[in-house]
């Protein structure tokens, strides 16, 4: 911004220095040539009172010395039968030419020009009077006044562009802490407040900020209220549950009835623990996270005669996430397997480590699923399912600038990606053409 406001200062300006500039040169040029011009009549003129009294060539001779021109050699007389007093540089035509005219006339010559003054005599005839002009005093100090008048318009260009430069420092700065705040919001920091700065736009939307990390924290801290109230609100029942459940007897009915207390408990400490848990902060290893919690489900697939694989996950991993928030991912995605696919299905779990980004992949031989875009809806209910467990991975997932693909595995079923960016997201280059259509 700071570069396209200086560049518009200095077109701007040097537009309109230009226009006032160029008109004054020529101007000043025109002033300077007239004055030339007016100074040497005067002095052709100033023998017009001699002349008329006497052409005796003492006294013309005097009457030339008297004058500047003349002292320096570049007058000269013209008398009507010829005779020339002094140097004379114009032709006889200009000069029959301008007694017949009987006005003042202006003749280029080499070396300059000249003026030629026609004065009346006392016989009635008519003498010219010539003074010479050098080229260079028609030009006389024309330059040193465009030399100014260029140092004046590049001083008003320079201070257009320093101030515009100046004005979007302070946008840019405006701007930038705006962006950051906003940036620090995303990635979690409620805390994070600016001081309304810059233009009258951006104090507003800096006000507007604030407003809205303001409300993002209350409704924040309404969530984690609630997730409080709904923990204490059902853990009680279901420890009553878990006390009559233990006191029925062994048996299928009775261990049906435990594995499935067992599993609500779990289904209720994941949902707790997504709510309450803030996303976007700390890191983990997620090498070790998969390792414990496949080696949790181990017990489970053993006893429902699966098989079960972990690929990829013998060297370190880490990952933007806090390591409760991707247990609770990769519980929800195995607990999906257990609840969804019959028994004896296998399933494997991968780690595929890549440059700025990590990949989860679950993959079972089960039935798959049928329709990808409702399973990841949450509330959607589909065969059993509320859809929580894969919208907890996907958040998860999506806390890190990652996202969540359903596909078909190589073992026949469903295989759940979760992909975590762990890099900086490279930012496309575009094409000047489609920068000024974004433009339009």
């Amino acid at each position: 911004m700071r570069r396209a406001l200086g560049l518009v200062a200095l077109a701007v300006t040097a537009m309109v220095a230009l226009a006032f500039l160029i008109p004054l040169a020529f101007t000043v040029r025109e002033i300077t040539r007239d004055r030339a011009l007016n100074a040497a009549e005067r002095e052709a003129a100033s023998m017009g009172p001699v002349l008329s009294l006497s052409i005796k060539p003492g006294d013309v001779e005097r009457a030339m010395s008297a004058t500047e021109t003349g002292a320096s050699g570049r007058m000269s007389v013209h008398l009507p039968d010829g005779t020339v007093f002094g140097t004379d540089r114009a032709d006889a035509e200009a000069v029959t030419e301008a007694a017949r005219r009987g006005g003042v006339s202006t003749v280029e010559v080499t070396g300059g020009h000249v003026v030629l003054q026609p004065v009346a005599l006392a016989d009635s005839q008519v003498a010219v009077v010539e003074v010479f002009l050098p080229g260079g005093e028609l030009t006389q100090g024309v330059w040193s006044a465009w030399l100014a008048m260029a140092a004046v318009g590049v001083v008003l260009v320079a201070g257009s562009v320093v101030a515009a430069d100046r004005m979007g420092t302070r946008v840019v700065r405006a701007t930038q802490r705006l962006a950051d705040a906003a940036a620090a919001l995303g990635e979690g920091d409620l805390s994070v407040r600016i001081e309304p700065e810059g233009p009258p736009e951006l104090v507003e939307a800096g006000f507007a900020f604030n407003a809205m990390a303001d409300r993002v924290t209350q409704l924040l801290a309404a969530e984690r209220e609630m997730a409080a109230d709904l923990s204490h609100r059902l853990r009680t029942p279901l420890a009553a549950l878990r006390l009559n459940v233990e006191a029925l007897d062994a048996g299928p009915v009775g261990d049906q009835t435990r594995d499935a207390v067992d599993q609500l408990e779990r289904e209720i400490d994941l949902i707790i623990r997504a709510v309450r848990t803030p996303t976007g902060r700390g890191s983990c290893d997620a090498a070790r996270v998969l390792r414990e919690r496949v080696a949790f489900w181990s017990a489970l697939a053993e006893d429902e005669g699966r098989n079960c694989e972990l690929i990829g996950a013998d060297q370190k991993a880490p990952v933007p996430l806090p390591a409760a928030e991707l247990e609770a991912a990769v519980d929800a995605l195995l607990g999906n397997v257990f609840r969804h696919t019959a028994e004896g299905t296998d399933f494997v779990v991968t780690l595929h480590v890549g440059e700025g980004v990590t990949g989860i992949l679950v993959a079972d031989a089960g039935p798959g699923i049928d329709d990808p875009e409702a399973a990841l809806e949450r509330g959607r209910s589909s065969r059993g399912s509320t859809g929580l467990g894969l919208d907890i991975a996907r958040r998860a997932a999506e806390s890190t600038g990652g996202y969540l693909r359903i596909h078909r595995s190589v073992l026949g079923g469903a295989q759940i990606q979760i992909w975590l960016r762990t890099g900086e997201r490279p930012t496309p280059r575009r094409s000047r053409r489609s920068r000024r259509r974004q433009r339009v």
